[in-house]
């Protein structure tokens, strides 16, 4: 077996960063630490760069096409770590999960009509409503006693909107890190399976889960659900490789497969990038051993994370993730408005995180720190955060 070095330090200064490369255009400054783009600072799988060298050796870059073996890896791979049985014909191409979620919400609702989401959530969910002149619907989340839960009540009442038509499902849930329970996503999907509307699995954060916790894909439940849920996937998250934006939508539903399609159709958005239907195919069949090897050392930085906030900085709570790199952070015992909590964090603490506020409702008062990263990097967090929390 390889052993991986996850404490390896890797120059990103000219690696074209936007999570390096845009502190001073998002931030204000370019001397933070930054834990906020949700990219890791680690080196991809080897046999992923390797392939990618090899095809680059080759020298010619033009069209690609996907060989049967691409959707073959997707599936092999949601057999053996989700248990999900899935079909290559099921399967269409995205260059991304966000971009996925626009086509969406493009093919699937009029102007005017509504997409129920859960906040806190990943923000781009909000974006690609509005610009795309749809409404957003808020079910928000219920935080107690450390946990989130989804609001059922609440959200029987939203769904008898004729005018929702979507519900954007985010499995397993950024920020606040929760893993859905089967029991939780059946209730969802009765929801909304007995009021029409549609369910969109954002489940791109799929393989990041902590010791003993099991993700359910929403379409394994029944062929029920399967048949009312549209699931994006990609192994950028898994493998950090975002920038070759390469993503898998899987559509069981034949009709819902044909409107996906028919769309991608119309925008001519037709083939991977050369380098991404390489990396995607070779990092589920040879990738496994560096995501075992990388969820233990995950393991060892939210262990890092915890101890230390927990020992020095007892102001901040740390909301415990089952799933995702991410880690959000209740700050509201600091006692600053959300704005003086942005301001603290970037010009006190000198840290780059994902203001909580950017994630809609429940979001104020918390913060989004990413773990992906060398060891030393959480311990140079920890001692910039109790410095400018002691000086408070």
């Amino acid at each position: 077996m390889i052993k991986y070095d996850f404490d390896k330090i890797i120059d990103r200064s000219n690696n074209y960063s936007s999570k390096w490369d845009e502190l001073g255009k998002v931030f204000g400054r370019q001397d933070l630490l930054p834990m906020w783009v949700a990219d890791m600072d680690f080196l991809s799988p080897p046999p992923v760069i390797d392939a990618i060298v090899e095809r680059a050796k080759q020298g010619i870059y033009g069209y690609t096409s996907r060989p049967a073996s691409y959707f073959e890896s997707v599936a092999k791979w949601m057999k053996k770590r989700h248990n999900w049985e899935t079909q290559t014909d099921w399967m269409l191409f995205s260059p991304g999960v966000v971009p996925a979620l626009s086509f969406i919400v493009n093919a699937f609702t009029d102007p005017g009509d509504k997409v129920i989401v859960q906040p806190p959530v990943y923000y781009p969910f909000f974006s690609v409503i509005e610009d795309n002149g749809r409404r957003v619907v808020n079910n928000p989340l219920i935080f107690k006693d450390g946990r989130y839960t989804m609001d059922f009540n609440d959200l029987e009442e939203k769904v008898k909107d004729p005018r929702v038509k979507l519900l954007f499902l985010c499995s397993p849930h950024n920020p606040v890190g929760r893993v859905w329970s089967k029991e939780e996503l059946e209730q969802l999907g009765r929801i909304c399976i007995d009021n029409n509307v549609l369910v969109v699995s954002d489940e791109i954060h799929q393989d990041i889960l902590y010791s003993g916790i099991k993700h359910t894909p929403f379409a394994s439940i029944s062929e029920e659900f399967a048949l009312n849920s549209i699931t994006c996937t990609s192994p950028s998250k898994t493998f950090n490789l975002a920038g070759l934006q390469t993503s898998t939508i899987i559509i069981p539903n034949k009709i819902y497969r044909t409107i996906y399609k028919n769309f991608l159709e119309r925008i001519h958005l037709l083939r991977n990038n050369a380098f991404g239907v390489v990396a995607l195919e070779v990092a589920y069949t040879h990738g496994e051993e560096w995501l075992d090897q990388f969820l233990e050392y995950l393991e060892g930085n939210l262990k890092t994370l915890t101890e230390g906030i927990e020992k020095d900085i007892p102001h901040i709570k740390i909301i415990k993730p089952e799933g995702t790199y991410l880690v959000w952070m209740d700050c509201r015992d600091l006692n600053l408005d959300p704005k003086q909590l942005n301001d603290f964090m970037i010009n006190e603490a000198r840290l780059a995180l994902d203001d909580g506020a950017w994630f809609g409702i429940g979001g104020k008062g918390f913060q989004r720190i990413n773990l992906a990263c060398p060891r030393v990097y959480i311990n140079e967090a920890l001692a910039r955060l109790k410095k400018a929390v002691d000086r408070l």
